[in-house]
Order: structure tokens, then sequence, then C-alpha cells
């Protein structure tokens, strides 16, 4: 009987979705106004009753380990769980951090054995996709393949950004090539035409196989690939996995997308409001889970609402709200006008007392102020706005690290538990 354990890669410092990643993980990142990256993988784990999962973690790991702990909780009859794997040092072990994806997976062996497991299943903590693992599983089975690697077709300009995969008929991979620059001519690695025509999601000029840094390995092939010092999945262990074994390709053809930089961040965000969006967050047979809050309804006072999310508990007065995303507990006060804004909420109400203060000056309550202009805007979690506001509505200012707020990729964002004074023009 097969025994597969999930492996989530916790990610890395996520330096350039920061700020965003100032105090979280990459993974725990919010998301479609409710939801943590992280909650992709494991949700498409669980949907696939794949419920043996590892979550590996390193950097900024409070936020992500509070979230998996509140959300996660499987009953005794479910006999699975989702288990925190943390660096560590030991005294026989290890001593260090982990230094790459492969590395990681290399010191939680000792964990991964007591399951006794015939496959592991490799994904990644921070991209937006629904597969069928079950079915990428299968293909893997039946191949008779050593490992398997999930792979979708992209164009010669996107290539560079990814690790390209050359596949023989039978979609065994002959070959890996690691981000090819754009100025290498590498028509030599076009997906062969017999099975570029085959595909569902093939288009015209997306003629290169790109990794989706998403594995499944027999038990053995894993253990006997980590048998060495390489520290990484993509630049190491499946180039040699390649010339040693057989290693096959599962042609993935829905929506993908690895939220990497900030405009991928914002733009995919956004685009989860679109009537018909690329990627649905309502599909009932494959749910996203994330934690319940048992919070009120959202309350919507006298507006004017357009192509947006709103999460639960959020509370809108007469003010109009186009294209943005609205994440849990977000206030916004009267006479607003929001475009292309993403609120990622807030972790409590202000109650009410006394007005809190910075440096003798009364702070303004958590949300959006009256008044208040905002475009092009990313606010991070618990952020204050103050009265009369305006972001972004003449104007982006150039990319860098301003008093309080940040640009990156045209995109303000107001960092968590930031504060915007009253009459601001940014």
């Amino acid at each position: 009987m097969n025994n597969v354990v999930t492996i989530v890669m916790g990610g890395g410092k996520g330096t350039r979705l920061y700020p965003l990643t100032a105090d979280r993980a990459k993974p725990a990142v919010p998301f479609g106004a409710k939801f943590r990256l992280v909650d992709i993988p494991l949700s498409n784990s669980i949907a696939a009753n794949f419920k043996k999962i590892y979550v590996l973690t390193q950097f900024n790991t409070a936020s992500l380990h509070l979230h998996i702990g509140n959300t996660y909780i499987f009953d005794t009859f479910t006999r699975g769980f989702v288990e925190i794997l943390a660096a560590e040092q030991t005294l026989s072990q290890s001593s260090g951090w982990y230094e790459g994806t492969a590395d990681a997976v290399r010191k939680n062996l000792v964990h991964f054995r007591t399951q006794k497991p015939t496959h592991y299943l490799i994904l990644s903590g921070d991209q937006l996709y629904r597969m069928d693992l079950q079915d990428f599983f299968q293909q893997h089975v039946e191949s008779g393949a050593d490992a398997s690697v999930a792979v979708l077709p992209v164009t010669r300009e996107d290539a560079a950004g990814f690790g390209i995969l050359t596949v023989d008929t039978k979609k065994r991979i002959m070959k890996f090539t690691e981000k090819p620059p754009l100025e290498q001519d590498i028509s030599r690695l076009r997906l062969p035409r017999t099975l570029s025509a085959s595909l569902k999601n093939y288009e015209e000029g997306k003629d290169y196989l790109a990794s989706m840094g998403i594995y499944i390995f027999n038990a053995d092939a894993l253990e006997a690939a980590l048998a060495n010092a390489d520290a990484d999945f993509g630049k190491q262990v499946i180039p040699a996995l390649i010339q040693e074994r057989h290693v096959n390709a599962y042609f993935f053809s829905g929506f993908w997308e690895d939220i990497g930089t900030i405009r991928s961040y914002y733009e995919t965000n956004l685009s989860l409001a679109d009537i018909h969006p690329a990627f649905n967050l309502y599909d009932e047979d494959m749910p996203i889970y994330t934690q319940r809050r048992d919070l009120a309804p959202s309350k919507l006072n006298s507006c004017t609402i357009s192509h947006c999310l709103a999460a639960d508990g959020c509370i809108v007065t007469r003010s109009t709200v186009t294209r943005s995303v609205i994440g849990i507990r977000t206030i916004i006060k009267e006479d607003c006008e929001l475009d292309g804004v993403i609120c990622l909420g807030a972790d409590y109400y202000d109650e009410p007392g006394p007005t809190r203060k910075e440096e003798g000056v009364p702070l303004p309550p958590i949300g959006i102020g009256k008044g208040c202009h905002i475009r092009s805007t990313i606010i991070d979690k618990n952020a204050r706005i103050g009265d009369g506001c305006s972001i972004g509505w003449n104007g982006i200012p150039a990319d860098g690290d301003y008093d309080r707020y940040y640009v990156r990729d045209g995109i303000i964002i107001i960092p968590k538990n930031g504060h915007i004074p009253a009459g601001t023009v940014i």
C-alpha cells in the first residue's frame, strides 16, 4: 500500500516581497482577503487525501506557526497531521540553518522515516494553483519513474526565470537547463510538436517546459539523491537525478502563478475579484482551507462596490470601492474612494477607551479614516490611515523606502502597524 508524505517548503527570506515579509515568512503573507499563501499547498494536499504533511520553516516563523497551529487540526479518525519542522540544531545531526530546499529535506529525513513513506510529495509554500495531486501521483506510479516533476509550458522570455526541461515523446526528462539567459539560443530545448499538440493549455509561443518546483519521489530514490551535500532541488538534485535515474514530467494544464514579487502579488490578488477569474476561489470540490474566525458578517452602509472581494468582519460606510480586496476586520470610514487597493485587514478591533498616542500625538483608529482617496496601494495589517489622506491618487512616487511607506514595482505599501497622519498626500 502506498504511503505518501507531503513536505511543504516554508520558503526562504522572501526578500522580493519585502516589506510584506518584514515580520512574517513568505507563506504566511495574507492573500485573497482571508487566506495565507501556505493554505494553497496544504489545501491541495488535503484534497488529494495526502494528509501526512510536514511544513519546513526557518525565517520569521511565528506568524506562520500560529496560523498552521490554529487552522489544521484533524480529528482522531483522520489519521493525518500538519506538523511544523523548524530549523533546529542537534548534537549529532546538524548545527546550522537550512542551506537550501534539498538540505532542508535531508536534515529532516529522520523525522519523515517515522511514517515509513513509500513516496514523498514536495510542494512550494508560496505558489497559487489548484492541482489534482492524486492524478499527479497516479501518473507517476504508472510511468515507473523514480521521480516526477510538474511542468508547464512557458514563453522564451519567461523561460529565463525557470529551470527548463527537455523531454522525449514518452515524457521522460532528458535534460535540465537552469534559467537560460535571454541572449542564449535554446531553440534545441523546445517542446516536441507531438507533445505540444496534445496539451490542454498550450498556447502559440509557449514552447518551453518550465519546472514548477513540485516533485514526487519514490522514497528510496529521494534518500539516494540526498546522500550528498547538494543544497537545492532545482539547481542540483533534479539535474543529477536525470542523469542517473528515470525522471518523468507531469504536464499541468491549470492556472499557476509563482508569487515572487510585489507586482505579481498585487495583480494576482486583484484578479481574484474579476467576474471570471483565472483562479476560482469558489470551487466547492477543492476548497481552499484557512482559519475559522467566527467573525460577524461584513457590513456595507450606503456603498458603491465594484469588482471586490471582502472578508468577514469588515465595516464600510458611505464609500466607493473599485477592484479591491478588503481583508478581515477592515474599517473604512465615510466618503472614501478606493481603486486598486489591497487591505490585509487587522488582527483585532480597536477597543473603546483613550486614544493611543505616538510621541504625544493621538493616533487614528485602525483602518481608513474619513474622506481618504487611495489608489494602487497595499495596506498591511493593523495600519492606521488618518482622515483626509490622498495616497497614490495623483501619481506614484519612485520605488524606494520612505518615512512611513514603501514603493515597490510601482505599488505603494503601508507596512504592518504603520501610521499615516491625517491629511497626508503621497
